[in-house]
C-alpha cells in the first residue's frame, strides 16, 4: 500500500529544509539575466587594439550588446586605442593587451602608419605589425587574433595617406603567415552611396558612432560566431 504524506504531518524541521530547498530553486531561475544567458556562463573578453578608429570609434558596446545576444553569454570589450598613434607606439603598448587576458584581440595599426608626416615606411610598418603578431601569439596562446582593415579615407586626411591600401595589404599578408584571421570593413562601407559616405564620415577619417556600429559590428558578430547565434 502507497502512503500518501500530507505536508502538515511533515515534520518542522523537514518543512524548513524543503523550504530554503524551493526557495534556492526561485533564486537561481530568477538569476538568469534577460538576455537569456545563464549566470554561470564562461564571459567573453575581447580587447579592440589600435588608433583613433578604436579610441574614437564608439562601435565597441554595440558589439558587446550583439555578440553576448548572438552566443548567448556576457561578452566584454576593453579598448587599448590612442588618437595619432602608429605600431611603434603599439609596440608599447603589449603587455596592457597581455595584462586583459582576452579570449579575442581585434587590431587595426596600419591607418597612422600611412599617413606620410608620420614617416613610417611600408617596411617598417609590415615590420611591427609582424613584431606585434608574433608577441601576442607567444603570450596569448589561446587566444584568436584578428587584423582588421576599417573604413575608407577621404578629402585631406585621405590625401595625407595614398598608400594606405599598401599598407592595409602589408597587414593582411603577415596575418596570413601566421595563420590568423583578417576582417576587411572596407567593402560593406563601399556599398553606401558617396553622399552616404560623406555624411557617415563628415571629417574624411572617423565614422559616427552610431553608422559604425552599423557596419562594423554585424560583420564582427558573423566572423566572430561563424553563423552559429543561438537564437
Amino acid at each position: 500500500m502507497i502512503r500518501l504524506r500530507l505536508w502538515g504531518a511533515v515534520p518542522t524541521e523537514r518543512r524548513s529544509g524543503y523550504g530554503w530547498l524551493l526557495l534556492s530553486a526561485c533564486l537561481v531561475m530568477l538569476s538568469t539575466p534577460d538576455g537569456g544567458y545563464a549566470g554561470n556562463s564562461p564571459s567573453m573578453k575581447i580587447v579592440a587594439f589600435g588608433t583613433s578608429l578604436t579610441a574614437r570609434g564608439g562601435w565597441q558596446p554595440s558589439l558587446e550588446t550583439a555578440l553576448a545576444a548572438c552566443l548567448q553569454r556576457p561578452v566584454t570589450v576593453e579598448s587599448v586605442a590612442k588618437s595619432g598613434e602608429t605600431s611603434l607606439w603599439a609596440l608599447a603598448q603589449i603587455d596592457r593587451v597581455i595584462a586583459e587576458q582576452p579570449d579575442i584581440v581585434l587590431i587595426e595599426l596600419y591607418a597612422n602608419d600611412a599617413a606620410l608626416q608620420r614617416f613610417v615606411s611600408l617596411a617598417q610598418s609590415r615590420k611591427d605589425i609582424g613584431d606585434i603578431l608574433d608577441r601576442l601569439r607567444q603570450r596569448l596562446p589561446h587566444a584568436r587574433i584578428i587584423v582588421m582593415a576599417m573604413n575608407p579615407f577621404s578629402g585631406l586626411r585621405g590625401l595625407i595617406r595614398p598608400f594606405v591600401d599598401s599598407y592595409i595589404s602589408a597587414h593582411e599578408v603577415e596575418a596570413q603567415k601566421r595563420g590568423l584571421e583578417f576582417v576587411d570593413h572596407r567593402p560593406n562601407w563601399q556599398r553606401l552611396t558617396s553622399g552616404d559616405l560623406a555624411a557617415a564620415i563628415p571629417d574624411g577619417a572617423h565614422p559616427l558612432p552610431d553608422i559604425a556600429s552599423k557596419i562594423i559590428v554585424p560583420e564582427l558578430v558573423k566572423h566572430i560566431a561563424a553563423g552559429n547565434c543561438k537564437d
